[in-house]
């Protein structure tokens, strides 16, 4: 008899109001951890879109008779995928329970019921009524809806039904009111998990209930034991993190848009902080209003502008700044290159002091040529910048060339002296950040612009049969078992995870809604080859995912959070590779791959907005450095390291940017490259 109480809720705890949601929801928690504020008691909503700014919460919570209900408020579905509101809670280790809920669809003109089995909030089983006339099961993942049976089922706005599903191994027995309309097999059911609530029409929900056999509950709470003591023992095998630096970054913090550099000639960093304010509409133009440069010790070295703790420039940037640290002409002293009122500057790095500066191209192209501008019209008749990449297009000894790029359409080459060397403009969205590499190895960089490979001066070599959306994040390398080829893998929003190869072919591809994030690493050293971190971020967002070097799914797992950085972390210093999440004290930290937190950060009071993992202190083993408007922290091993000898090639510093895809691999071979990029499509 399932009479021991797993869950339930009334909702009688929560006020009135709003459920708590990210009112300026934007492509900030996408490398931000941000969290809203309210009582969400055991609750969490993984599902946000950037079409709800300004249009209020998904979930509020409505009273009537001294009756408290959850009411579901969205009517917009489908944009920019398929979305569906769901209320979450539980964990993935519950399994065979009854679950039900008492709802009222206060429109019938689409879908809610009860989300159950839930591995993450787009990979569910959900028992639903949909419009007036049918009841459902079925399994969503990713991007589709697999309908496993469905009944039909007349229902309408009036009344209220209580919904049941009840979950025994691979049983599933739905009921409407008491009445059994479904009984079927699933083996979606053995693998048990959260339970929700979910609805994409105005809906009101109350009295949630969810029970087991006492059996079971005891089992279920063995394991949960079980599995916080083998956690606990993993950690406890890694070196824990200890605090080395606490900055206090006064008035002149930012947000995850610091670089790193060596402004001083010498093995030391420094650290250069951007505050920017947003003009026009929201970040399409943000304008660095302020540059500070620090040591290590937080002890400033200069600053160019003035800074400042409004929250209007503070404010979290959902976009590049034109910013980046490099020793442009030799001299070994990093620059600081960057672009302010309309001018390409390069700065000394030791005094902040412009040694050169061009004004920004004009912008001359018809405004209905434009891609991604705000009001079918460029705000200004020069570029605004809002990235910058250091390139070799004319085959160098070193990198010497600026890639310059508007928000989504035009990206412009110029030379160490700021000459322009070649522009060129997409029908397709350019992405956020264009990726250099020399493909056949000239010693001159061709570059992949969005989709469209591009030769040293700009003219199109290929591109992919894709049109929609963007590419956010690129990784080439030689990362498949296949070593003597070089691939490239993208993640573009809508469009997927994909890998392609070097003559514009796509190899494999993945919907996982809006894909964001990509790193390759050596992240399950006991498998050959490399993995392939991605997660996801609009719609459904949050779920990680991990890949074999084919693009082959390995795991999916919802750490319920944003702000998931995916960097490669070389914590060991063993060829054993980490990934950076976010610097939350309770969830965050270094994943591995297998899934599990392996390192956690402590909980110190640090901030957890923002996060990066770099070398440092000079032992190849990275930092993690976190850091929000006012303090940074610095963490490296409690540990000291015997052999330093394995160190990785990483992306490159000197190109930083939150759209980098991120790599870790034993030597420059993966990423030297000698192919035709012409090559016969297959």
């Amino acid at each position: 008899m399932r009479n021991i109480c797993l869950f339930s809720d009334d909702f009688r705890k929560f006020p009135i109001g709003e459920f708590p949601y990210d009112p300026d929801h934007s492509a900030a928690g996408e490398y931000h951890y941000v969290t809203p504020k309210g009582v969400c008691g055991e609750w969490k909503d993984q599902v946000c879109n950037y079409r709800y700014n300004g249009h209020g919460p998904s979930w509020i919570v409505t009273e009537e008779n001294g009756k408290h209900y959850m009411e579901q408020s969205r009517i917009e579905k489908g944009i920019p995928h398929r979305i569906f509101p769901t209320l979450q809670t539980g964990n993935t280790g519950w399994k065979d329970y009854d679950v039900s809920v008492s709802m009222r669809r206060i429109s019938t003109s689409g879908m809610a019921g009860i989300a159950f089995c839930m591995n993450n909030s787009i990979d569910t089983l959900v028992f639903s009524l949909e419009e007036k006339k049918t009841a459902r099961l079925a399994w969503r993942h990713k991007e589709e809806v697999h309908i496993l049976t469905e009944k039909k089922f007349m229902s309408d706005s009036d009344q209220w039904y209580k919904i049941k599903v009840s979950v025994d191994g691979k049983n599933v027995k739905c009921f409407i009111n008491s009445t059994l309309v479904m009984d079927m097999d699933t083996e979606l059911a053995m693998r048990g998990g959260k339970i929700g609530i979910t609805a994409d029409c105005p809906t009101q929900f109350t009295d949630i209930y969810v029970s087991t056999e006492d059996s079971t509950f005891r089992e279920i709470q063995y394991l949960e034991k079980q599995e916080k003591k083998r956690l606990k023992k993993l950690q406890a095998s890694y070196p824990h993190m200890k605090l080395v630096r606490k900055l206090d970054l006064q008035n002149f913090g930012t947000s995850r848009q610091i670089r790193f550099g060596h402004l001083l000639g010498n093995d030391e960093w420094q650290i250069v902080i951007p505050q920017a304010q947003k003009r026009v509409d929201r970040d399409a133009y943000a304008h660095i209003s302020c540059l500070t440069a620090i040591d290590l010790n937080g002890n400033i070295l200069w600053q160019i502008g003035e800074p400042s703790e409004n929250s209007n420039i503070l404010g979290k940037i959902s976009a590049d700044l034109p910013c980046q640290v490099y020793d442009i002409d030799g001299d070994g002293y990093d620059e600081v290159i960057t672009a302010k009122n309309f001018q390409i500057q390069i700065l000394d790095g030791r005094t902040g002091k412009i040694k050169k500066s061009a004004a920004t191209p004009v912008s001359d192209e018809d405004n209905e040529t434009l891609i991604g501008v705000p009001y079918n019209q460029y705000a200004f008749d020069r570029i605004n910048p809002d990235g910058i990449r250091i390139c070799n297009f004319r085959g160098l000894e070193r990198p010497s060339d600026i890639l310059i790029k508007d928000r989504y359409c035009r990206v412009y080459a110029l030379d160490s002296n700021l000459n322009l060397l070649w522009k060129y403009q997409s029908p397709k969205n350019t992405g956020h950040y264009p990726l250099a590499v020399d493909v056949n190895g000239d010693g001159h960089d061709e570059i992949l612009v969005g989709y469209t490979l591009l030769d040293c001066q700009g003219n199109v070599l290929w591109t992919y049969p894709i049109e929609l959306d963007h590419t956010d994040e690129i990784v080439a390398g030689k990362f498949k078992n296949d070593i003597d080829k070089g691939y490239f893998a993208c993640v573009s929003g809508t469009q997927g995870f994909f890998i392609g190869d070097f003559q514009g072919n796509i190899l494999s591809r993945d919907y996982i809604g809006h894909a964001q994030r990509i790193s390759i690493a050596n992240y399950l050293p006991e498998r050959k080859g490399f993995e392939i971190a991605v997660t996801n971020f609009w719609g459904h967002q949050g779920v990680i995912y991990l890949y074999d070097s084919d693009g082959n799914e390995l795991w999916e797992k919802e750490n319920e959070m944003n702000g998931n950085i995916l960097a490669p972390v070389n914590w060991l210093g063993n060829g054993t590779d980490f990934f950076l999440t976010n610097a939350d004290a309770e969830k965050g930290g270094l994943m591995d791959g297998h899934g599990d937190i392996a390192v956690v950060f402590p909980d110190d009071g640090h901030p957890v907005m923002c996060c990066e993992a770099i070398d440092l202190l000079g032992d190849s083993r990275d930092e993690l450095v976190v850091w929000d408007y006012h303090s940074l922290y610095i963490y490296t091993q409690e540990n000291e390291i015997e052999d330093s000898s394995y160190h990785p090639v990483k992306y490159p510093v000197y190109n930083a940017s939150n759209y980098r895809g991120e790599y870790s691999f034993p030597d420059m071979s993966y990423i030297t490259f000698n192919e035709n990029p012409k090559e016969t499509k297959e």
